[in-house]
């Protein structure tokens, strides 16, 4: 099997080394589109601008030739996995609308402009493709490492889930199969956002107690507007819904969490996401999120709150006053 990786970011590098792993031994390619870059990471061993220390896997193949001459290489066992951020899906997936083969993409959000997630996309710019998504709870950083995670294989198609499992189940990264694509990319976006709202609770100070009611209170948005989206309801129980928020919304790496702790410490939004060196996409996709909650008629007023704070109409201390000054109501209502 040949996996292709299309972007040399911290997660497509690590995941072209989690690839590296497997013990079929599977030839493995990261195509880097600078030129810069590909020449240091193949001179170094290692991507030194988002995973610094970490050495790459001696059998991964940097390439930064045309992507074109890539595509058709190595016979019909391929598996092309898109590493881009959200905002660059469109124009690679118009670039491989017509590959044979079963194509995935990494990224989570919805698309700036259109609010269209992931599969919705494709749909537009290339209907004929195969494809799926992989996702859940996992900091590049500690997949790098070899530290042990899971994530989920979303698709319909079966082939293509297979594919996922295939190129990168291993001993160190567990892959779960699911076909509930819509469900798996809601939580991939959502769980950004809330990430967004808890680092402002712990920047705060705020307490566990605070932290912990928003995230659950977090899941249940997510559950709404996934079903109001043609999710299933379980899917947000499982790695890529509690799963992932868990993850983002706790763990130290999260940049998204950051971006909400250093608003809570008084930085504007251009200097907190200036800090991080990374995309953080919770910050692209909440006014988006919001969008298509409205158009649903799906109440998410923690997501409402990050996105008041996000363009400056709120201040932290008012978004929380926002949300704990809600009227009662029934857990489940």
């Amino acid at each position: 099997m040949h996996t292709l990786l299309i972007g040399a970011g911290a997660w497509g590098t690590a995941m072209a080394m989690a690839a590296c792993r497997h013990p079929a031994s599977h030839q493995v390619t990261l195509h880097v589109r600078d030129l810069s870059q590909a020449a240091s990471m193949q001179q170094t061993g290692m991507n030194a601008r988002y995973l610094p220390g970490i050495e790459l896997p001696k059998s991964l193949r940097i390439s930064s030739e045309p992507l074109s001459e890539l595509l058709y290489a190595d016979g019909k066992d391929r598996l092309f996995v898109v590493a881009t951020p959200m905002a660059g899906l469109r124009s690679v997936l118009t670039f491989l609308a017509d590959v044979d083969a079963p194509l995935v993409w990494l990224c989570k959000g919805f698309e700036a402009g259109t609010g269209l997630m992931p599969h919705e996309v494709q749909n537009q710019v290339a209907p004929g493709l195969k494809a799926g998504v992989l996702s859940g709870p996992s900091f590049a950083l500690e997949v790098a490492r070899e530290q042990a995670t899971a994530l989920v294989a979303a698709s319909p198609h079966a082939m293509v889930r297979d594919a996922m499992v295939r190129a990168f189940h291993s001993p160190s990264l567990r892959i779960y199969a699911n076909q509930d694509m819509v469900g798996v990319e809601v939580g991939g976006a959502i769980k950004n956002v809330l990430a967004i709202a808890t680092g402002l609770c712990d920047g705060l100070n705020l307490g566990l107690n605070a932290r912990a009611a928003l995230i659950t209170r977090g899941l249940a948005e997510m559950t709404r507007l996934g079903a109001a989206l043609g999710a299933k309801s379980d899917t947000f129980m499982g790695l890529s819904g509690l799963g992932d928020l868990v993850l983002t919304a706790t763990g130290d790496l999260s940049r998204n969490r950051r971006v909400g702790w250093l608003l809570a410490q008084g930085q504007t939004l251009e200097q907190a996401v200036a800090s991080l060196g990374h995309v953080a996409e919770g910050v692209y996709s909440a006014r988006t999120v919001m969008q298509r909650a409205c158009q649903l008629g799906v109440d998410m007023p923690i997501t409402a709150a990050v996105v008041a704070l996000l363009d400056g109409a709120w201040t932290a201390q008012q978004a929380v006053q926002a949300l704990m000054g809600r009227g009662p109501k029934g857990e489940f209502a």
